[in-house]
This record gives structure tokens, C-alpha cells and sequence, in this order.
């Protein structure tokens, strides 16, 4: 049966979009990409139901969420050095999606999947309960004015929807470089009865986490970097 939130799941199939769509540029190697899809690429839609993860990925074994995966820096290397778990990296842009493809590709990774698409409806829809060991969310779109903060991906109704497909034990880790963006997802995450923070506020950088594009941008531009991360009780 299709997993659904009664919180935030719009029957319309219309929500308000949590990414702001910028058409990149197509290079020629993204063309190359398109013969790798039916290997990586994971074919979903709504009203498809729940995704069959053991068949995606051939395998049982623990399944991390990344939401936001870019070009897929952090992915790959976070699925190379970690290669007894699967990650299913969902992102909207093509030229991202294309980009991973190849990277898995030219590693010959086989623990990665790719769904290019709007992370919601796939978290409303097409994941099961309990059945996600970690949700990575990395530098997200921070919709910086404040009459578009309802578009940020950390907000309660997107959190508790993540929760109900946590395993208890499972990990929720954010990163951003955005300050009120941190704070917002401190109180959010913090708010969340079934979420326990591993540390007292702002965590540590973690080491396993690799410093990406955009976190060198962040820190080109003089800003903080704040990583939270908590556990499902």
C-alpha cells in the first residue's frame, strides 16, 4: 500500500515546491548519461505505490535517503567508503542526475540509485515505514526571503513525514550554511517529540560527511557551517 502522511499529502497531487527550478546548461556528456539510466535510475510516479528497495537495489540491506544529492560529490564518496549500505539520491535537475550516473559509473559503485523527481510525493507515496536507516540533507534550497521560508524542505509537516519512515534507531542529518535557516531547523527538528538530538544544539563537523562545492562556497563567503544530527527514538 502507498505510504501516505495525512499531514502533508495533497490528493491534488499539487504542494507547494520546496526547490526553485533553474534549467542548467546540457553538456555533451550528459548525453553519455542516458545509456546508464535503466542501470541507475529509479522509474517512479505517483499512484505507483511503494518502491520494492530489495529489487531496486538487488540486495537487503540498510537504506539511506539523500535529498538534494547535486552533482553527487558527497554521494559518491560517502557510497564508496560505506558500501554494506544503499542510497537512493533523489534530485531534480537532469544535469545533477547525469552527473552522478557517470560517477557511479566510472567507480563502478552499485549501491547507488537515482530518482529524479520531487523528493515529497516520494516520501508520501513511495517509501515504506521504518524502512530508511538515515535521511541526508545537505545544503538544501534556503529560500532566504522570508515570505518563501514555507518553501524550506526542514519544515514539521516534511520532518514527521521522514520520521514515519525512519526506523527507530535511524538517523535525520542536515547541513547548511544558511544561519536562520540552522536556527529554523534546530527548533523544527528540536519540536519533533520522536527525534533526539546527538548533541547539545549544533553538532560537530562530522568527518564522514565530505566538504562539497557548496560548502566551499559557503565558506568562500565568510558563512558558518551548522550540521545537525539526530536520531529516531
Amino acid at each position: 500500500m502507498p505510504v501516505t502522511d495525512q499531514h502533508t499529502a495533497d490528493p491534488s497531487g499539487r504542494h507547494i515546491l520546496t526547490f526553485n527550478f533553474r534549467q542548467g546548461r546540457k553538456k555533451a556528456r550528459h548525453d553519455e548519461a542516458d545509456a546508464l539510466i535503466p542501470r541507475y535510475a529509479l522509474d517512479w510516479s505517483r499512484g505507483s505505490g511503494a518502491v520494492d528497495v530489495e529489487a531496486l537495489f538487488g540486495r537487503k540491506a540498510p537504506l539511506v535517503v539523500e535529498i538534494g544529492s547535486g552533482n553527487g560529490e558527497a554521494t559518491l564518496a560517502m557510497a564508496e567508503a560505506d558500501p554494506d549500505r544503499d542510497v537512493l539520491a533523489v534530485e531534480v535537475f537532469p544535469q545533477g542526475v547525469a552527473d552522478l550516473m557517470l560517477g557511479l559509473e566510472r567507480r563502478g559503485l552499485e549501491n547507488v540509485r537515482v530518482y529524479n523527481g520531487d523528493a515529497l510525493p516520494l516520501l508520501w507515496e513511495g517509501l515504506a515505514a521504518d524502512s530508511v536507516d538515515e535521511f541526508r540533507v545537505y545544503f538544501p534550497d534556503p529560500w532566504t526571503k522570508k515570505r518563501h521560508h514555507k518553501r524550506r524542505i526542514i519544515q514539521d509537516e516534511h520532518v514527521r513525514t521522514m520520521c514515519g519512515l525512519l526506523r527507530p534507531g535511524g538517523t535525520l542529518h542536515t547541513a547548511t550554511d544558511i544561519a536562520d535557516y540552522a536556527e529554523q531547523m534546530l527548533e523544527v527538528l528540536d519540536g519533533v517529540e520522536v527525534l533526539e538530538n546527538r548533541f547539545d544544539g549544533f553538532a560537530p563537523r562530522p568527518d564522514h560527511r565530505p566538504v562539497t562545492k557548496f560548502e566551499r562556497r559557503g565558506r568562500k563567503a565568510g558563512r558558518d557551517i551548522y550540521d545537525l544530527l539526530f536520531t529516531k527514538k
